[in-house]
């Protein structure tokens, strides 16, 4: 005994299979108990895996295969099906054998005589192609197109679900799954569903890949047969296999997010949602991908919220979450279905409050797996829209401060725009515990981040900065202006993305929101920032020139200094021999909302009591910007129409002193 374990240590077979390979393979029984022995010792043995590889064990296999005798049946089933054990659920398994070149060898025995061969070869291809380092097969290519038909017109239901799987790793853009479709491929994976368990799973996973983002491929799986397919995949959705629940599942939403009407008269999103939630307490596959699915079925469905949440699916997900060693697939979709649940409802925000996750949360901000974090980034966000805990300063402490900086500084582009979403709302807390995140340095990372060359880290992070500064006090305003400097404030004005003028705007709108002293910053450096503001307001997008137009009310409801110099930029002609201000412009624009923004101008610029008040409004009756108000006492906005009296009141009595 002790001789026979020796024997069979990982450096003994593999030396065993080099020698083999070096002298061509042969089908004799050493060779066979040795491939034997190393596939029974990596099947599901990660770690029997890597130790292999190292050992060069995948090279000494590949020759053995490609030098194997058509007759070599026995050595080539047990080849193959190492190679495929090795290629599954590895990425440097996975790489090796496709760096070997095993991939056309296998597909060239495709062909070969013996059954045992052609399924043992065909299950190790579908190893290969269920791995995301296996390259993406040509399906426009006409003889690929012909090769996958074949497969799918196999006998064999092995080849049958390599060419499924195929489909599946391959098939992404609209020509592709056109093209599929065009040449029956659809009818073809239709026909699976009726086949074994495997086969079924292979022609739902395929058809998932033909259908996704494609309303027109979706329209004619509906419409096949009349219906009966679909049918068929509403019947599988209580299979008793979790696979196939799930599978069957995802092409559903697929069908649902493509046209809601394809399934309205099956009322079935509330059977979808049970199921899914059941599935979560499923090993393997079907548990890591339920939450996934889920997040998909209920995304920005407030309704679909609802009923998640009344079948106790917050509280399934919260319990998961306060289970140990959770892998990162499964913990990563968790956190995502958590996150979406709590984007639109408090309901469920204050639940999973409730259920103590916000520090399981937090903690995987510092998982090792990227994936994870940028979920946990996410749930936070969504966790943290709930003002009353944002009021409370539940959200904000030491470890969710320090965690999200730390992020900041991460590699990964996508970890920092995560990390800058859930900075963006945790940092709206209207107790003392935003100093948390100034204490840390967050604000000096928030400024660098501003002046990335990455557009979406510079949207991410002008947007957090706004959010620091509301309803911030003097001193910090003044500590952040410090750090981002007038100019680049004054740059981020004009960035040549809207979106990220929109959130420098709105910026501004808190800098200036307070004290008088707070409402000079705008005026520093020969009015750097103003003369900024007021250029963008003649060329900007409708978004950019309210949140403008809100900046220039601010200032206006600052001393006579600062509303006289608000007057003279919304006063000026946009060019020479033109009369039409951008106030006016404004006042006449279609959207409601712009014109809000300059009625409270208007009246912050009016206010009576200031000396110079009736000034102002002489100047604006000049201007036809009296006339124009008058002219909007019934405007179309509720908000327009009631601030529109206030302003005409004001203007009165403006009239009446300067008179």
């Amino acid at each position: 005994m002790p001789a026979t374990k020796t024997n069979n240590r990982p450096e003994e077979l593999t030396e065993r299979l080099s020698s083999a390979a070096s002298v061509g393979g042969g089908c004799d029984g050493g060779l066979l108990k040795v491939l034997r022995e190393v596939k029974n010792q990596i099947i599901g043995n990660r770690t029997k895996k890597l130790w292999y590889l190292k050992l060069g064990a995948v090279p000494a296999i590949l020759s053995i295969l490609s030098s194997a005798a058509d007759s070599d049946s026995a050595v080539i089933v047990q080849a193959a099906a190492a190679l495929g054990s090795f290629a599954c659920g590895v990425d440097a398994g996975a790489r090796a054998v496709l760096d070997g070149g095993a991939v056309p060898i296998l597909v060239r025995l495709l062909s070969n005589r013996d059954e045992k061969v052609v399924d043992a070869c065909a299950r190790s291809l579908r190893m290969v192609f269920q791995s995301k380092l296996a390259p993406k097969y040509d399906i426009l290519e006409e003889k690929n197109m012909h090769f996958l038909l074949s497969l799918l017109n196999s006998e064999s239901d092995n080849v049958t679900e390599l060419a499924a799987s195929i489909i599946t790793h391959s098939c992404e853009a609209a020509a592709e799954q056109k093209a599929l479709c065009d040449n029956g491929v659809l009818q073809r994976l239709i026909a699976l569903l009726e086949g074994s368990t495997n086969q079924r799973d292979a022609g739902l996973d395929s058809l998932a890949a033909i259908m996704k983002s494609n309303s027109d491929v979706v329209s004619k799986l509906v419409t096949f047969n009349n219906g009966r397919a679909l049918n068929s995949i509403i019947e599988l959705v209580k299979d008793r296999c979790p696979r196939t629940r799930l599978l069957a599942c995802i092409c559903l939403i697929i069908i649902g997010n493509a046209c809601a009407d394809h399934l309205k008269e099956f009322d079935i999103n509330t059977e979808l949602i049970l199921v899914l939630v059941e599935l979560f307490e499923e090993p393997g596959r079907a548990g890591d991908e339920a939450p996934f699915a889920l997040a998909n079925l209920i995304a920005g469905k407030e309704d679909l919220h609802k009923q998640a949440f009344s079948v106790n699916a917050v509280e399934k997900l919260c319990n998961f979450l306060h289970k140990n060693a959770i892998e990162a697939k499964r913990l990563q979709g968790i956190l995502l279905a958590l996150a979406e649940l709590c984007s639109k409802l408090e309901i469920c925000r204050t639940k999973s409050l409730s259920l103590k996750v916000l520090d399981i949360v937090i903690g995987a901000l510092k998982h090792d797996c990227t994936e994870v974090r940028i979920a946990a980034c996410t749930c936070l966000r969504s966790i943290s829209r709930s003002l009353k805990s944002l009021s409370a300063g539940h959200l904000l402490n030491e470890a969710a401060a320090t965690s999200l900086i730390q992020l900041l500084h991460n590699q990964s582009t996508e970890v920092q725009v995560a990390a800058l979403g859930a900075v963006c709302n945790v940092v709206v807390d209207f107790t003392v515990r935003k100093s948390v995140f100034l204490r840390h340095g967050g604000a000096k990372d928030l400024v660098q981040l501003s002046r990335s060359m990455d557009s979406k880290l510079r949207l991410n992070a002008v947007r957090a900065l706004r959010n620091l500064l509301f309803l911030a006090d003097k001193t910090v305003k003044e500590n952040i202006l410090q750090e981002l400097t007038i100019s680049t404030l004054a740059s981020l004005v004009c960035d040549a993305e809207a979106s990220i003028q929109e959130q420098a705007m709105a910026l501004i709108c808190n800098l200036v929101d307070g004290s008088v002293d707070c409402i000079d910053h705008i005026f520093a450096e020969d009015d750097l920032i103003i003369t900024a503001v007021a250029r963008q307001l003649w060329g900007a997008t409708v978004p950019v020139c309210i949140q403008g137009m809100y900046v220039l009310s601010n200032v206006a409801a600052g001393n006579d200094f600062h509303k006289d110099a608000v007057l003279h930029h919304i006063l000026l002609p946009h060019d020479t021999g033109s009369d039409s201000s951008i106030l006016l412009r404004f006042l006449q624009n279609n959207d409601g909302q712009l014109r809000t923004a300059a009625i409270w101008c208007i009246i912050n610029l009016t206010y009576p009591g200031n000396c110079t008040a009736s000034e102002r409004v002489t100047r604006l009756r000049t201007s036809g910007v009296v006339s124009q108000i008058k002219s909007m006492v019934n405007d179309p906005c509720l908000d327009v129409k009631h601030r529109v009296r206030t302003a005409l009141e004001q203007c009165t009595v403006g009239g009446i002193n300067s008179a």
